[in-house]
């Protein structure tokens, strides 16, 4: 997971367009937009966390670095 690659989706593509790239991805297709990753699992880890933050900041009002930190500490609890 690359912080700066999620905060390019963030700050360049819009929900649907971050869960049409996911589909794709799922799918085994190229997405619309670029996507940075070494494997498609980080493509779809990026566009997942771009998701979950632009989410945050939609409905708590908050900035990236704020939801950034709320993502953050989800993926610690699930691996722990």
């Amino acid at each position: 997971m690359k912080i700066p690659v999620i905060k390019k989706l963030v700050e360049s593509f819009n929900q649907e367009q971050l869960v049409a790239a996911e589909e794709a991805i799922l799918n085994e297709t190229s997405p619309e937009i670029e996507v940075e990753g070494s494997d498609e699992g980080e493509k779809l880890t990026h566009v997942m966390a771009a998701q979950f933050i632009l989410s945050e900041m939609a409905s708590q009002g908050i900035e990236f670095t704020a939801a950034l930190r709320l993502y953050t500490a989800k993926v610690r609890s699930s691996i722990s």
